[in-house]
């Protein structure tokens, strides 16, 4: 099926050639000319070959001819990529043009010549019939996802996961087998993300295995999953001790994916740390038996194909919006001849109903697609899916092809992915006046719509949405992707392939124990490679750095480089010699400078240095780099200097950082001329700003497509620091209106600029205020769209402005969902408005009161969780609001003795399910438990050394040193804390 994407690289070349002033440079007469008429024949060969492509023909002669014309359209890319790299070399350096590359331009003539002779040989050989052009679907699909026919199994494995069956281990072990898309890790999501379950385990964690199954790099898998820690082992035995420890006292929920392992002992071996509190699960997918009975002490459920009915239903869900087939009743035959095909399998049916979905109601197309030869096929790949492949636009098969070089449960982002798209130039013609990042997005989000991708976890504020590809989509990648693609790891073996090594164009590796020097080194034959990725490393691939020394020199024509090991000490110098790259990633190594080589990468579009914690620094010569669109510097703490002439790289989209200098350092006014900047900005060094105009020409408001802003002032304030002159420069800094985040830090004025109080903001959800000593006042209350406020070290702040107290009245709706408040020593009092669902208080010495909002318009508080601490004269939290607070669900008052003597004892909220108390002063059968609400789960009790050790819960006296005691009939747990 490699064809397509052959044809697809094809057009994609000779439209360059079309369109390059390459051509013009050339001298030669008569080339334009020629070129059209290549273009109209490929058009023409292109719609035969994807009508050879549903034949399935077996032709060698017609697959060599196939592989022939790709490899010399590579050639012809390489070649012309030489002459625009050195033609903006030479412009860069003012220098002239001879008449040396008369002998590189003398290859254009003779490779059109040759690819007219292919395409007349093609025409002889594979004239099949119909010159009509496909059409190209670019309809998107509706996102939603629907799962039909699986209530009942839901329903029966959320009993067993919320049950308390019988086992002989402290963990139970939940099996779900079935065919390979027959919905397994849908299930299971279903059941990981169900309210119950959430309510029910305290720590959760799910792992893709897959059929690589290594004890050490699953442990580590599950390590970092439960606990969200990022963290280096020496060895199984302490990684095996850390996993317990974490475990031991939880009730804990762990998902294992995709489980092939049939080896007994390797299981036990992983199982081992494996215990937490009675009632903690394991939940296994797999697609064999025998997998679930090394693994399962119990029966496991066999998932099976959907039902006729179901699978019907999901059919006309997926092709038509509807839950069957009753306004359609001519195309309900084929229909039913279709769903029989799919073998009741989820995602073959909703793969081939997305195909017909862009075709309408046409009973033409429907049948035409029925009686396709496709599913005839004896290969391993489902019918349904080379179906939904061969419908593909032409430009997206070669960008779904690409994805083979990621090994199976590979997560990856949407921006990552689109960059390297762009970086091998599958984006080169932007529609219209979209860019190709966004040309990019589009493509991403209709291959996901088409479930070639699926979405595996969401995003935060602090990561971005990851996807996956299904274990046989990604079998349908490699199949159609041919033999300039190849992934390394430890299983494969790399002898005997001396021929397929030098045709390799692009090569990816999983950094894993098994691949050794020597199999890497077996690169040199390959010459003319492109990509040379790195994904998914387990552990620190220490070889690479004296590979890489020897390697690079030999790959010239690469255009993707990603070294992403923490192995990685030292950037190579010879990257330098790579003039055709487009993407380099150093990303989460151990480099101290990315090298001053770089600098002469003029093609150079993507730079990703993020998490380079002992990054010091970037090339002086920066400023070369005129191509550049993305540099990725977040987290780099080392990194302290912005290259000068950082302003000049107008093309810049992505800028995460910038360091303001005096003197002949990098000035905020250089931000002037990058209006093309988007996404995150942090602008760190404000106290350096000497002269408020200079803010001004920085032009952060023209910048419409920055979403986050950070503006750091230095830590330090002495006397350098002048209040007014940075209230000046602050006001000067006016953010575009449309930001969703603001962050302030260390800002030394007394009240915030006059664009702050007015309604500057159209979508800003997140501010943020922390560590800005001299400021007295502040109001929120006009930004209407604000979600979550955080104000964090002001010792000086009395007032957040009275306008908050009015959040949510009738003339604006407010969705300010989360309040944190943090060492705000003056600040004596906080209303809080009713739509606020989280509020925490901490260190706020001199709060005497909290209470909620009130006027006549206000609805019912969405309070849900409420943690006040360390705020030693708050007397009134609530008060008689307290029992109004239906929605409050967790309730922590810590530290906060003068509440004892004012707390509404036994006024409790009525749905409160945990509560955690202290620290106490007064008999504990003073605070009303005998009152407390029904839905209580959990209590903790925290007692000082007053001596109070018990108290009466409906007649039970309860001694709170003592580790025996009788529960309440409504109550799960009561911790003890002193």
């Amino acid at each position: 099926m490699a064809e397509i994407v052959v044809t697809a690289a094809v057009t994609v070349l000779l439209e360059n050639l079309l369109s390059s002033g390459l051509i013009k440079l050339s001298g030669f007469e008569g080339i334009e000319s020629q070129l059209k008429d290549l273009q109209t024949t490929w058009k023409f060969i292109d719609a035969l070959l994807a009508d050879a492509s549903e034949k399935q023909i077996t032709d060698r002669s017609v697959n060599v001819w196939l592989q022939d014309l790709r490899g010399v359209a590579y050639d012809m890319e390489d070649v012309l990529d030489n002459m625009a790299t050195e033609t903006m070399r030479r412009n860069f350096n003012d220098e002239s043009h001879g008449t040396g590359e008369v002998s590189v331009f003398n290859i254009i003539p003779t490779f059109l010549t040759n690819m007219a002779d292919i395409a007349d040989n093609f025409m002889y050989v594979g004239v099949l019939g119909s010159s009509k052009l496909p059409t190209e679907q670019k309809s998107l699909i509706d996102k939603s996802k629907v799962v039909f026919g699986r209530e009942a199994d839901q329903e029966a494995l959320l009993n067993k996961l919320l049950g308390d069956e019988a086992c002989n281990q402290n963990v139970s072990i939940i099996s779900i087998v079935g065919l390979g898309g027959v919905g397994k890790t849908t299930l299971a999501q279903l059941l990981y993300n169900n309210g119950k379950v959430i309510d029910e385990f305290d720590l959760k964690g799910w792992v893709c295995v897959s059929e690589e199954f290594d004890v050490l790099t699953i442990s580590n898998k599950i390590y970092q999953a439960v606990t969200g820690e990022n963290k280096n082992f020496v060895n199984l035995d302490q990684l095996r001790v850390a996993l317990q420890e974490k475990l031991s006292n939880k009730r804990f929920l762990l998902v294992l994916d995709d489980v092939w392992n049939e080896d007994q002992d390797k299981w036990e071996v992983l199982e081992k740390p494996l215990k937490g509190v009675p009632g903690s699960k394991i939940i296994v997918t797999t697609r064999k038996t025998t997998v679930a009975s090394v693994m399962n002490y119990v029966e496991p459920y066999d998932l099976r194909i959907l039902s006729d009915n179901d699978a019907l239903s999901l059919f006309a869900k997926s092709a038509l919006d509807e839950h069957n087939f009753d306004k359609h009743q001519s195309l309900i035959s084929v229909a039913r001849l279709i769903t029989e095909k799919c073998k009741g399998l989820p995602l073959a049916l909703i793969a081939i109903g997305r195909v017909l979905k862009g075709k309408g109601n046409d009973e033409y197309e429907w049948d035409k697609l029925l009686k396709s030869e496709i599913w005839s096929s004896n290969d391993s790949i489902l019918p349904t899916l080379k179906l939904s492949y061969y419908d593909l636009p032409s430009q997206l098969k070669q960008l779904f092809a690409y994805c083979c070089l990621f090994p199976k449960d590979y997560e990856f982002n949407k921006k990552e992915l689109v960059l390297l798209w762009m970086a091998e130039g599958f984006l080169n013609h932007p529609k219209g006046n979209m860019s190709m990042e966004s040309v990019g997005f589009e493509y991403f989000e209709e291959l996901q719509a088409r479930s070639f991708f699926q979405q595996h976890s969401a995003g935060n504020e602090y990561t971005e949405p990851k996807y996956t590809m299904h274990d046989l989509m990604n079998d349908l990648a490699i199949s159609v992707a041919g033999d300039f693609f190849y992934f390394l790891d430890a299983k494969m073996d790399v002898n005997g392939r001396n021929e397929a090594f030098e045709k390799f164009r692009y090569f990816s590796y999983l950094g894993q124990r098994g691949v050794e020097s020597a199999k890497l080194k077996q690169l040199h034959r390959s010459t003319r490679l492109r990509t040379f990725l790195t994904v998914s490393s387990d552990y620190s691939l220490y070889i690479l750095d004296d590979v890489l020394v020897d390697l690079l020199p030999q790959l010239q024509f690469m255009r993707v480089l990603s070294l992403t090991l923490d192995s990685i000490r030292d950037a190579p110098r010879s990257v330098g010699v790579l003039k055709h790259l487009r993407y380099l990633n150093f990303s989460r190594t151990d480099i101290k400078q990315v090298p001053e080589e770089v600098s002469e990468l003029y093609n150079l579009q993507t730079l990703l240095v993020s998490y380079c914690f002992k990054l010091t620094s970037l090339p002086e010569s920066f400023h070369k780099l005129i191509n550049l669109r993305h540099l990725d510097m977040t987290y780099t703490p080392s990194l302290k200097k912005t290259p000068i002439g950082m302003g000049g790289l107008t093309s810049l989209q992505t800028l995460s950082k910038v360091i303001i200098e005096r003197g002949n350092g990098f000035k905020v006014s250089d931000l002037k001329d990058m209006l093309n900047l988007q996404g995150q900005l942090v602008i760190e060094g404000l106290e350096k700003v000497t002269d408020p105009q200079q803010a001004k020409d920085a032009n952060l408001e023209g910048k419409k497509g920055l979403v986050s802003l950070d503006m750091f002032w230095s830590h330090v304030f002495d006397d350098s620091r002048d209040s007014i002159l940075e209230y000046d420069v602050f006001e000067m800094l006016r953010p575009p209106s449309k930001l969703n985040q603001l962050n302030i830090r260390n800002y030394g004025g007394m009240k915030f600029p006059s664009w702050f109080v007015g309604p500057s903001f159209e979508k800003l959800t997140k501010l943020s205020i922390d560590h800005c000593p001299n400021l007295v006042e502040l109001s929120v209350g006009l930004i209407s769209t604000l979600e979550y406020l955080l104000i964090y070290d002001c010792k000086k702040l009395v007032s957040i402005g009275e306008n908050e107290v009015n959040v949510g009245s009738s003339n604006r709706k407010s969705v300010l969902t989360e309040v944190r408040l943090s060492h705000c020593d003056a600040l004596e009092s906080y209303s809080c408005a009713n739509s606020v669902e989280k509020l925490w208080i901490e260190d706020c010495n001199s709060m005497t009161s909290v209470s909620m909002s009130t006027t006549l318009q206000e609805p019912p508080s969405s309070l849900r969780s409420l943690q006040v601490c360390d705020c030693k004269n708050l007397k009134s939290l609530f008060h008689e609001q307290l029992q109004s607070l239906t929605s409050l669900e967790e309730m922590t008052i810590r530290w906060c003795k003068k509440m004892d003597d004012t707390f509404p004892c036994g006024l409790w909220p009525p749905n409160l399910r945990k509560i955690d108390i202290g620290v106490l002063k007064k008999p504990m059968s003073e605070w009303g438990l005998q009152n407390y609400p029904t839905s209580l789960v959990e209590l903790t009790l925290r007692a000082d050394n007053s001596g109070v050790t018990s108290f009466a819960v409906e007649g039970n006296e309860m001694n709170v040193a003592s580790t025996s005691f009788l529960l309440p009939p409504f109550l799960t747990s009561l911790t003890n804390s002193d």
